[in-house]
Formats: C-alpha cells, sequence, structure tokens
C-alpha cells in the first residue's frame, strides 16, 4: 500500500510541476475541466483558473490543458516552426572519382532554453538548438561531419546507419572531449528515415539533455527503378519532391527535476509550440511527416492523427509502405518512420495531432494543422 501510495503521489507532482513552474513564471497551466469540479485523465483534480485565463476554444481541444504565455524564441536560437523543414543540407563538393562529397559542420555546447513559458532547462545541444539540426543527404553520398565538442562534457556523435566501427561514435571508439574535435566519414546508406544522437555514458542522460537530431538519407531514384517516382518525391530538390510538404518532427520531452521522469513532452522541443501555431497545410497538396522518438525515461510514444488515415513507412528504409491506412503508430525510443497523407476530401479547418498518452498530450506534446485552400 505505501509503495502505490508514493508512486501515486510522484504522478501527481510529475503533472502538476509544468503548472508550479508556470505559475512562478508569471504563467498557468489551463486546466478548464477542473475550473468545473472535473479531474484529469489520470483521475487526481487539476488547479483551476478563472475564465479570463483559459485559452481560445481552438487551443483548449484536449481537455483545456495547454501552456500560456510565449517562449522567447530568439533567446532559444531557434523557433519550432522553422525547424519543420530546416534541412541542414551541408557543403558540396566533388571527389576525385566524381562522387559527390557532403560535408557537415556540428559543434556540441551547452545551453540553457526555454522548453515552456517560464521554464528554463540546461541543455546539452548540437548547433545550439534542441533537436539539433536535421541532416539530410542522398543515398550514395560520401558523408564527412565535423564535430567540434565545445561543452563542459565528453561528447560524440553516434549515426544510425552503416558505416566502419571507428566512425561509430561509442565508448571505446572514441568520445571527444571538450575542445577537441573529430572527422566523422561514411557513405550515406541505406536511405531513410535515421537519427543521430551522443553516445557517452551516462546515455540516458547525454541524451535526455538534448544531444540527439534528425538524419534523413533521400532515396536515389537510379538505385531503385521499380519505384523510381516515389524514390523521386522522396529526393530533395526534384520537381515531384516540391509537390510534397514535408516536415520534421522529433518527439522528445525533458526531465526538469532530474528523477529520471519527465515533466515536460513535446515535438520539436517547445510544449504545446504547434498548439499555438497551428501548421499551415494545403488540402490539395499531400504531406510527409519525418517522424522520430528520443524520449527517455517512457518506454513507448505515439502519433495519432484526427479525422484522418495516413501510410507508415517504418524506419523510411521501403519505397512501399510498412502499414497502409492507419491513424495510429507506436514507436520506441530510437524509432523512426515516415508517415504520408493529404487533406484533399477534407474541408478546412484546424486538425489535431497528439501521442496517444493523455499525459504526455496535456504536459506539452500536441499539435494541429491548420487545413486551407491556398495560402494567405
Amino acid at each position: 500500500m505505501g509503495e502505490g501510495k508514493l508512486w501515486l503521489e510522484r504522478k501527481f507532482d510529475r503533472r502538476l510541476l509544468l503548472a508550479g513552474g508556470l505559475a512562478a513564471a508569471g504563467g498557468t497551466v489551463v486546466a478548464a475541466n477542473a475550473a468545473r469540479g472535473q479531474t484529469s485523465h489520470a483521475g487526481h483534480e487539476m488547479p483551476a483558473v478563472a475564465a479570463a485565463e483559459r485559452p481560445p476554444a481552438h487551443l483548449s481541444a484536449h481537455g483545456a490543458m495547454i501552456t500560456v504565455g510565449e517562449v522567447d524564441d530568439a533567446r532559444n536560437g531557434f523557433d519550432p516552426s522553422k525547424l519543420l523543414s530546416d534541412w541542414y543540407t551541408g557543403t558540396v563538393s566533388m571527389l576525385p572519382e566524381g562522387r559527390t562529397l557532403r560535408t557537415f559542420e556540428v559543434t556540441a555546447e551547452d545551453k540553457e532554453i526555454e522548453i515552456a513559458p517560464g521554464i528554463m532547462f540546461p541543455a546539452w545541444t548540437y548547433n545550439g538548438r534542441v533537436p539539433g539540426p536535421t541532416l539530410r543527404a542522398t543515398e550514395g553520398e560520401r558523408l564527412r561531419i565535423v564535430f567540434r565538442n565545445q561543452g563542459s562534457h565528453p561528447h560524440s556523435m553516434h549515426f544510425h546507419g552503416i558505416h566502419a566501427a571507428r566512425m561509430d561514435g561509442v565508448p571505446g571508439a572514441g568520445l571527444i572531449g571538450p575542445g577537441e574535435e573529430f572527422v566523422y566519414e561514411f557513405d550515406a546508406r541505406p536511405f531513410g528515415c535515421h537519427l543521430y544522437h551522443c553516445h557517452a555514458l551516462p546515455l540516458k542522460r547525454h541524451i535526455q539533455k538534448g544531444m540527439y537530431g534528425a538524419f534523413v538519407i533521400d532515396p536515389d531514384p537510379a538505385r531503385h527503378p521499380e519505384h523510381e517516382a516515389v524514390a523521386r518525391s522522396r529526393l530533395l530538390g526534384t520537381p515531384e519532391n516540391a509537390g510534397w510538404q514535408e516536415f520534421v518532427m522529433v518527439m522528445n520531452a525533458f526531465d526538469t527535476n532530474f528523477d529520471n521522469e519527465n515533466e515536460v513532452y513535446a515535438v520539436n522541443t517547445v510544449a504545446h509550440a504547434y498548439a499555438k501555431k497551428p501548421i499551415r497545410v494545403l488540402k490539395d497538396k499531400p504531406v510527409r511527416i519525418y517522424l522520430v522518438n528520443v524520449v527517455e525515461f517512457d518506454p513507448i510514444n505515439s502519433f495519432h492523427l484526427h479525422a484522418n488515415f495516413f501510410d507508415y513507412y517504418n524506419q523510411g528504409t521501403t519505397l512501399t509502405p510498412t502499414l497502409k491506412t492507419v491513424d495510429l503508430i507506436t514507436q520506441c525510443q530510437a524509432e523512426r518512420g515516415i508517415l504520408e497523407f493529404h487533406f484533399r476530401d477534407h474541408e478546412p479547418g484546424l486538425y489535431m495531432f497528439h501521442p496517444h498518452q493523455s499525459e504526455f498530450t496535456e504536459l506539452g506534446w500536441s499539435g494541429m494543422f491548420d487545413v486551407v485552400e491556398a495560402v494567405s
């Protein structure tokens, strides 16, 4: 009985931490259900707020739970709305044999970031942002990643891909100390939706502190003649790819009191960023999402799309769907995939997306697609 009571108290504290942090910063977490005398999904009463403090109706689609106030994107050095399609394609040159060499520069640095209004987090970052830059290349290219560690701890870059052991970025193969530099070099393969992260120990702390990013390798259409049209639609820079609305979403979370449980959940770091500023999409143009789960301390995350269904390519390493016509997929940590869907048959409006773990949704991980006929 004592252990059960302690577990409930920890869950309750975890749910209220966000509200407490925001209140200290002059904000609050809105809980209209509690104001009506109702309880949260977990059965715990939530703090009531005055009607004047409640958000507009379109921001309260999930139990009226949403952060109040705005995060200072300029201070953070990154804007979640821009992270959605901020592809880092590096610098291109040619090798003597005529093959493309694509070079990226990545720097580790300690940086305090704002993950919800008034809630600061002491992050370890790649290029001063969380998630790190979305590296994008084409299958078969030679990749060179110049990594400089300007942080306070040893770090590395471990890529989910195919490469030599000495390029693996793990203890033994090589950690990069503060002030040091290392060059990772390998071929871009296989094509798909991948990720990279620090592999220094303790691993859970280095990942949870923000050292991760998406790593996308586009298929080379010439290597896939049986699915050339699909491959061209994924290849950045082609007319076929321009016909898609592509976004990268890194599902992450933050342990703000270092108790090995998360208090804030998000996509691309800032809680409720896409609920407050919905992602505008054209109804007649298909949508492709590169989805990556790097949430630490929770074994499973998920993605649910309201009022629609999608095709899913697990790991993104196939040109035919792993799952067809689904509205929910689950991912363990480091799992990723590609989602494809459209709103051609829908009326314009706001369409929600979120995980189907209600706690994650209420603590920051939810958003909206703003489906429009045309971009104004």
